[in-house]
C-alpha cells in the first residue's frame, strides 16, 4: 500500500509568490529523447517518413499508465518510435540544443542528461561513434546557450550485464569530456539490481557517480537493491521509498539525494494525483531531493512546472522551493565555484520582493 501525505498544505496567494522559472536550480533527471520538442519530432517525423500514432502527434501528451506490463510497454514503443526519428548527427545536435534553451527558460543552472547510446549507435555508425556524437553536441549546446551540460550514461535493465560492463568501461574512457555517471534503466521490475553490480564498480572505481533508476514502479525494495547492490550515490526516482520509515531514515542520513519526477509519476499512474505524491513524507524525513522532469516529450511538463505542482498541490512556500533547488544543486556534479555561485543566485531569489509584495 503507497503511503501518501493528505494533509498538503494550502497554496499560497498566487499574486504573493516569487517567479518558479527565475529560481536557480539543477536539473538531474532528464533522458535524452524524452527532452525533446514535440514540435521537433513532428519535424523529424517528416523528414524521414515516420508515421506516429495519434499519441505522439496530437496537441496533447499521450495517456499513459504504466503499473501494469502492458501499459509500460506501451510507453516504452512510444519512446522507441520517438527515438527512431533521432538519425543524423545534426537531429542528436538539435535535441540537445534545444533541451538545453528550454532549460535555461526554465531557470536550471546545471544538467545532467541521461542516455544510453546503445539505442542511437545502429543508426549513427557504431556505440563510440554515438557516443562521440551525443558528446559533441553537449559541448556544443553548452557553447550556445552558456548552460553547463553533463552525461551519465545509462545501462538497459532489460539487456544482458554484460552490456551494461562495456557502456561503463566506455562511460569512464570518456569521462574526462563530461561524463559524470552510470545509471540504470527501464521497468525496475525485472531482473535483479545485482546483476549489475560489476557494472556499477567499474563505473564507481573510474570515478562515476553510481546512480539507477529505483523506487518508481516497484516499491521501496528496488531503492534498497539500489543502496546494498550498486552503492547508489543518487537515485533516480526513488520516490517510493516513503512507504518504508526506516529507508527514509537511512536516505536521510546518508543524504542519497532521490531525483524526484512528481508530473511523470501521475503521468505513469503511479499515483492518481499530484497531492499522493509524497513529497511531504521526504522531505519532512530529511530526504535531499532534486525534482526532474523525466520525459517532458510524453509527460507533457518540463522542470519549473514541477516547482510549480509542488507548490499547487503541496503548498510548498518559496522559501522551501528555494531549499529544493539547494537540495538539486548540492545533489549534482557541480564543481565548488559553480555551486557555491549558484546557491548565492538561489539566496539572491529568495531575498528579492515576491510579485505583488
Amino acid at each position: 500500500m503507497q503511503q501518501q501525505f493528505s494533509g498538503e498544505r494550502p497554496p499560497q496567494p498566487r499574486a504573493h509568490v516569487r517567479d518558479v522559472r527565475q529560481l536557480p536550480k539543477a536539473h538531474l533527471h532528464l533522458h535524452f529523447t524524452g527532452s525533446m520538442r514535440p514540435g521537433t519530432l513532428l519535424e523529424l517525423a517528416e523528414k524521414y517518413g515516420v508515421h506516429l500514432p495519434p499519441a505522439l502527434s496530437g496537441a496533447e501528451p499521450p495517456r499513459l499508465r504504466a503499473t501494469d506490463e502492458r501499459g509500460w510497454f506501451r510507453f516504452q514503443r512510444l519512446y522507441d518510435m520517438a527515438r527512431s526519428c533521432l538519425r543524423e548527427p545534426e537531429d542528436i545536435q538539435r535535441l540537445v540544443r534545444e533541451a538545453a534553451e528550454e532549460d535555461v527558460r526554465d531557470g536550471s543552472r546545471w544538467l545532467e542528461i541521461q542516455v544510453d547510446p546503445t539505442s542511437y549507435a545502429p543508426r549513427l555508425g557504431g556505440l563510440i561513434p554515438a557516443l562521440e556524437i551525443i558528446l559533441d553536441a553537449v559541448a556544443a549546446a553548452t557553447r550556445d546557450t552558456g548552460l553547463p551540460i553533463r552525461v551519465l550514461v545509462a545501462a538497459n535493465r532489460m539487456k544482458h550485464p554484460l552490456d551494461a560492463r562495456t557502456l561503463a568501461r566506455l562511460a569512464v574512457r570518456f569521462k574526462d569530456r563530461g561524463i559524470v555517471g552510470f545509471g540504470l534503466s527501464n521497468d525496475e521490475r525485472r531482473g535483479f539490481a545485482r546483476d549489475f553490480d560489476r557494472a556499477f564498480a567499474i563505473a564507481r572505481e573510474g570515478g562515476l557517480l553510481a546512480a539507477p533508476h529505483g523506487g518508481e514502479l516497484s516499491g521501496p525494495s528496488s531503492v534498497r537493491d539500489c543502496l546494498d547492490d550498486l552503492h547508489a550515490g543518487r537515485v533516480g526516482h526513488g520516490v517510493r521509498a516513503a512507504e518504508d520509515p526506516r529507508l527514509l531514515a537511512r536516505l536521510a542520513d546518508a543524504q542519497v539525494t532521490c531525483e524526484v519526477c512528481p508530473a511523470s509519476n501521475v503521468a505513469l499512474g503511479v499515483y492518481e494525483k499530484p497531492a499522493d505524491v509524497p513529497l511531504r513524507t521526504l522531505w519532512d524525513a530529511g530526504v535531499p531531493m532534486a525534482l526532474g522532469a523525466d520525459d517532458p516529450l510524453l509527460f507533457g511538463s518540463r522542470l519549473a512546472a514541477q516547482y510549480e505542482l509542488v507548490r499547487e498541490h503541496h503548498g510548498f512556500t518559496d522559501a522551501e522551493l528555494a531549499e529544493l533547488a539547494r537540495q538539486s544543486v548540492r545533489g549534482g556534479r557541480i564543481d565548488e565555484p559553480e555551486r557555491k555561485a549558484i546557491l548565492a543566485d538561489i539566496d539572491a531569489w529568495l531575498a528579492a520582493e515576491p510579485v505583488g509584495g
